[in-house]
């Protein structure tokens, strides 16, 4: 493989994990196609020095690390570092993260010459996500509903990809454009999932490199404001590329998810519906191609909610 990789990294408020993180990129055995590792600061509270003294003492991992003076968010974050980025795939990682072996990083570079991917024009791909603590499968980073179906598989075809650890073409993002900016947390990956799939691309997941995951509470939203932004946004993205039965279901599906997993914070379960329902009057419909539907509909895809 002669292209490169740009490895991409918002941190907020979790100094050590990005630490550790760093740590586990330094052991990889192979970083001969790594272009450059970009960090951004979310403007964290709390001080970053040691990952910053180990970042001087280490140019060795082509560090770009820069400090924002706002919380961008994950899309605009994720923006500025996508539009900065030099290198012919991005390796979108979270914070709090690490890579399992030391094989990991030369693994990753052959994913694209997967022999499914490469005959499917594979764009984006997942990979295996457990979790640090007790080394399952954290299905929420599992880039298909259909867990028990696949959950065995080394590779396979999905319809949206996990955010946390995966890998994406740059040019893909020349023909879809980047993450909405009005996605401050939440659902911004299935908003370019479809877009990439109506661009032309498949979506892929790879189990042969794992990545542990801290799954920090540090930096996280509030489980109100969280499945709040969670419901309006996946909203959103069902009203402007499906078909408007898939917009009603999604609304009504999550304000019950809602219910089930907040007790009280009415305000925000109240605000929330007015923002959903508000979605057709600020949004305009982007619906996705006859094709793009065909393929969600070969790959399984929960489109309800």
């Amino acid at each position: 493989m002669k292209e490169t990789i740009s490895i991409l990294i918002i941190t907020y408020n979790r100094p050590d994990d990005l630490l550790d993180l760093l740590k586990s990129i330094r052991k990889q055995n192979d970083l001969s196609a790594l272009k450059e590792i970009m960090i951004l600061n979310n403007a964290s509270t709390v001080s970053y020095k040691e990952a910053e003294e180990f970042i001087h003492k280490n140019p060795q991992l082509k560090i770009k690390y820069s400090v924002s003076t706002e919380n961008l968010g994950v899309s605009r974050g994720r923006n500025k570092l996508m539009s900065e980025a030099t290198g012919d795939y991005f390796l979108v990682l979270d914070d709090d993260i690490i890579f399992q072996k030391e094989t990991g990083f030369e693994n990753i570079k052959q994913s694209f010459t997967n022999t499914l991917f490469k005959e499917e024009n594979t764009g984006i791909i997942t990979f295996r996500v457990i979790y640090y603590d007790t080394k399952e499968v954290q299905q929420t980073a599992f880039p298909h509903k259909r867990y028990e179906e696949l959950k065995d598989k080394s590779f396979f075809l999905t319809y949206y990809f996990a955010g946390c650890a995966h890998l994406l073409k740059k040019e893909l993002l020349e023909k879809t454009g980047f993450y909405p900016t009005d996605f401050f947390y939440g659902m911004e990956e299935y908003d370019l999932s479809y877009r990439a799939i109506n661009a032309g691309y498949s979506l892929g997941y790879d189990a042969t490199v794992t990545f542990e995951h801290k799954e920090s509470p540090k930096g996280r939203q509030a489980n109100d404001k969280k499945l709040s932004s969670q419901w309006v946004n996946k909203s959103k993205v069902a009203w402007k590329y499906l078909p408007a039965r898939y917009y009603a279901s999604t609304m009504l599906a999550w304000s019950i998810e809602y219910r089930k997993k907040i007790k009280g914070h009415w305000g925000t379960y109240f605000s929330s519906w007015k923002k959903a329902l508000s979605i057709p009057f600020t949004e305009k419909k982007k619906k996705i191609s006859k094709e793009a539907i065909e393929y969600l509909k070969k790959v399984k895809a929960r489109l309800w909610y």
